[in-house]
């Protein structure tokens, strides 16, 4: 067996180590949240993506390279035509020690018929985006999803031994009264819950102004109902948490617009079509399609992934601006990968 490496070999200009890739798998969804993506989506043609031989490729390269974590995502991945022979297959990453997590996000609606298949492939833990625990509240904001399946779906993921951690976009005026349910729910069935501000990506029906909220904001407000106790919990991803005294449960904070991430960013994030962008909040990227399909070998491709991250920048520029509307970056989440 071959070591597994402590230190990726992946080091930006700043001397941060990308240790963690996300791949979306699909730039297609079953939801439409509001937040998220315009009511009448225009989705890549299926010709454009990779297969998910290709994916396969792609993913090992980075793991050969000591990327330790690996998410997929979307739009939703699970609903991607035959995910699972992916997933089962990167399972071996696990098994051969080169890869310490394999995990996904997702937004439930398939987990019901696909959680047992997770977690025998390897997958321990995932994030699942709920952002209402209000059925009627819940349709308005996906547009098309059914709470009940979601909650079906989370429940068959908790009996096939999965970790579930909950991701909810706080949105002023849509679901801000709402955390302190949120909270005592995830409390009883232990389950984690990430806050997480509105980020400017890709133009939507709608004005995100009206519904920005940060987060230093929600959580003075809730400190004045639960003991929240700092902690150094870290999952390797951007939240930062502290620990609810009252249910014991852990709640998270992602601020991308009131308190960056950015210095210690450890991330990529590599699109269907195969392209990798090394900050989510920046245009530029690379191609790794071209290179993963001019051989049958993988030195182009590695050469590619080394070039990318040698131009990783420091960081993001999103920004909510009151006075217009555009968003700070045009291509969707669904497009890049949440």
């Amino acid at each position: 067996m071959a070591p597994v490496l402590n230190r990726t070999n992946l080091v930006d200009p700043f001397g941060r180590h990308v240790s963690y890739l996300r791949v979306s798998v699909t730039d297609r969804c079953d939801f439409r949240c509001v937040y998220c993506m315009a009511e009448e989506m225009t989705f890549l043609p299926k010709a454009e993506l990779l297969t998910l031989e290709e994916l396969d490729r792609l993913c090992s390269a980075f793991v050969a390279q000591g990327v330790r974590k690996l998410r997929l995502t979307g739009g939703e991945p699970l609903v991607r035509r035959n995910i699972m022979s992916l997933i089962t297959s990167l399972g071996r990453h696990l098994r051969s020690g080169a890869l310490e997590e394999l995990t996904l996000t997702t937004n439930g609606s398939q987990l019901a018929r696909h959680a047992e298949g997770l977690a025998a492939a390897g997958v321990r833990r995932i994030n699942v985006s709920l952002d209402s625990l209000d059925p009627e509240r819940f349709a308005r904001i996906t547009r098309r999803g059914q709470l009940d399946q979601v909650l079906q779906g989370i429940a068959a993921a908790r009996a096939a031994g999965l970790a579930i951690k909950i991701n909810a976009v706080a949105l002023a005026g849509v679901n801000d009264d709402e955390y302190d349910r949120m909270i005592r729910w995830c409390g009883e069935l232990g389950l984690d819950l990430t806050l997480i501000e509105t980020m400017p990506l890709g133009d939507i029906d709608g004005d995100r102004t009206e519904h920005y909220l940060p987060l230093s904001r929600v959580r003075r407000d809730l400190e004045r109902r639960w003991t929240l106790v700092d902690s150094d919990y870290r999952t390797g991803g951007p939240a930062r948490y502290v620990r609810v005294a009252e249910t014991g449960g852990r709640l998270g904070f992602i601020t991308p617009m009131t308190h960056n991430f950015c210095e210690s960013c450890n991330r990529v994030r590599v699109t269907c079509t195969g392209t990798l962008y090394m900050c989510l909040g920046q245009e530029d990227a690379a191609d790794l399609r071209g290179p993963l399909r001019a051989s049958a070998g993988d030195e182009l491709l590695h050469a590619a992934i080394r070039e990318a991250i040698a131009r990783k920048p420091k960081g993001h520029d999103f920004i909510i601006d009151r006075h217009q509307t555009r968003p700070a970056v045009a291509r969707h989440m669904s497009v890049t990968g949440g």
